[in-house]
C-alpha cells in the first residue's frame, strides 16, 4: 500500500457509490430494513407481544427466568414468593405523571387480589457457574416434609405407598454428618444458592391438595452466609412480608387462562369482516403488501 494514512483524502459518504448502481449509498433506496416506508393510514398491531408464544403453557406455575442481581453488601434474603389469584377489583387513585392529560386527576384502575399464605422452606440447592450456565452441584433436604409437598412427587397419592424420603431421613440420625458434609461442599464449590420452598395450599379455598414447589434464590452476603441463612430456615414458615415490603415495585409472573382452540378474531383481536364476505367473516383479509414500496 503506497502513501500514509494521514495523507489520504477523506471521502464523503455522498461520493460513495454502489458498483452496480449509479445512485449514491446515501440514497433512500439503500434505507435499512428496520425503517418502515410511508403509509397513508395508521394501523396498530393486533394482540400484545408480551404474551408470545401464544400457545398452551407447559406448566401452570409461572417460571422465574431470572432472579434479581445479587448485592453482597446486603444481608441474605429471599427474592421471590408464590401467591394465588383470589379475584379482581378496582381502585380509585390520583395520577402523578407530569405531561399526561390525567396528571393530578383521579382514575379508576383494575387490580388483581392475590392470596399469599406463608411458604415453607424444605431444602437447598447449590449451583456452580460454568461456561454453559449454572449447573446444580447438590441438593440438601430438610428432615421433616409435609404431605402437601410429598404429593408433588407422586402421580397418584391415594394408591402410592407414601415412602418418599424415608431413606433420606436416615442421614439425620447420626448427628447429620452427611448433611453437614453436603453443606460444606456447597460453601466450597458453589457460587449460587437457592432454597426449595412450597406453598401451603390447604390454607386457601381451592380443591387442590398438592403443594407447588419452587426454587427461590438467596441474595446478599457471602456464600457461607447464604448457606447458613438457608439452613436455618429449614421447616420454617416464610410470610410474604419477609420478602416484599409495602409499596415496593416487583415483577409478577403468571400463566394466563386458556381459551381453547380459537380463531384469529378471538385469539388476536382482529376485526370482523363485512356481513356478505365470502368464505366466512371471522378471518384475516388483506394485510397489505409483503414488501411495501
Amino acid at each position: 500500500v503506497t502513501g500514509s494514512i494521514a495523507g489520504r483524502k477523506r471521502v464523503h459518504e455522498a461520493s460513495l457509490r454502489c458498483p452496480i448502481s449509479p445512485l449514491p449509498l446515501s440514497s433512500p433506496v439503500y434505507r435499512r430494513r428496520s425503517q418502515m416506508s410511508h403509509r397513508k393510514f395508521e394501523r396498530p398491531r393486533h394482540g400484545s407481544l408480551g404474551f408470545l408464544p401464544r400457545k398452551r403453557a407447559s406448566r401452570h406455575r409461572g417460571k422465574v427466568k431470572s432472579f434479581p442481581k445479587d448485592d453482597r453488601s446486603k444481608a441474605p434474603h429471599l427474592t421471590a414468593f408464590l401467591a394465588y389469584k383470589a379475584g379482581m377489583t378496582h381502585i380509585l387513585r390520583d395520577v402523578d405523571k407530569p405531561g399526561s392529560k390525567a396528571h393530578k386527576k383521579e382514575v379508576v384502575e383494575a387490580v388483581t387480589v392475590l392470596e399469599a399464605p406463608p411458604m415453607v422452606v424444605v431444602g437447598m440447592v447449590g449451583y456452580v457457574e460454568t461456561a454453559k450456565g449454572l449447573r446444580a452441584l447438590t441438593t440438601v433436604w430438610a428432615e421433616h416434609l409435609n404431605d402437601e409437598v410429598k404429593r408433588r412427587f407422586y402421580k397418584n397419592w391415594y394408591r402410592s405407598k407414601k415412602k418418599a424420603f424415608t431413606n433420606y431421613v436416615k442421614k439425620y440420625a447420626d448427628g447429620q454428618k452427611d448433611i453437614n458434609a453436603e453443606l460444606e461442599r456447597i460453601k466450597q464449590y458453589c457460587q449460587c444458592v437457592r432454597v426449595l420452598a412450597h406453598t401451603q395450599i390447604r390454607k386457601i379455598k381451592v380443591g387442590q391438595k398438592k403443594a407447588h414447589l419452587m426454587e427461590i434464590q438467596v441474595n446478599g452476603g457471602d456464600l457461607a452466609a447464604k448457606v447458613d441463612f438457608a439452613a436455618q430456615m429449614f421447616e420454617k414458615q416464610v410470610p410474604v412480608d419477609a420478602v416484599f415490603a409495602k409499596d415496593e415495585m416487583c415483577d409478577v409472573i403468571g400463566v394466563t387462562k386458556g381459551h381453547g382452540y380459537e380463531g384469529v378474531t378471538t385469539r388476536w383481536g382482529c376485526s370482523r369482516l363485512p356481513r356478505k364476505t365470502h368464505r366466512g367473516l371471522r378471518k384475516v383479509a388483506c394485510i397489505g403488501a409483503r414488501h411495501p414500496a
